[in-house]
């Protein structure tokens, strides 16, 4: 026959806080006992991941301009890398009239 008493459960070593202060103790003292590593175990340091994020991005807004310029206008799609064209875009924008 099992024991249904739930007075002497075990699973539990620690007792329920009262207080929120109790509370917060004892998830202080749980984060202690757990030792957390931060530092990269993966063959990537943080550095090395944020300048191929970066690189990524770049990369992705070169070829979304030259789809947008390309395939959308009807233009060659590699001359969005022309700076003629950056300047007339930033003109449009300032609101220079072209001649």
């Amino acid at each position: 026959m099992a024991n249904n008493s739930t007075n002497q459960r075990t699973d539990n070593p620690t007792p329920q806080p009262t207080t929120r202060k109790e509370a917060k103790q004892n998830r202080e003292t749980a984060n202690d006992r757990v030792e957390r590593k931060w530092n990269s175990t993966g063959s990537f340091s943080i550095g090395l991941r944020i300048i191929i994020v970066v690189v990524l991005l770049v990369v992705a807004a070169i070829a979304g301009s030259m789809i947008g310029y390309g395939v959308i206008g009807d233009g060659n799609p590699l001359g969005v890398l022309n700076p003629s064209t950056w300047n007339h875009v930033l003109d449009i924008m300032n609101g220079v009239e072209s001649k």
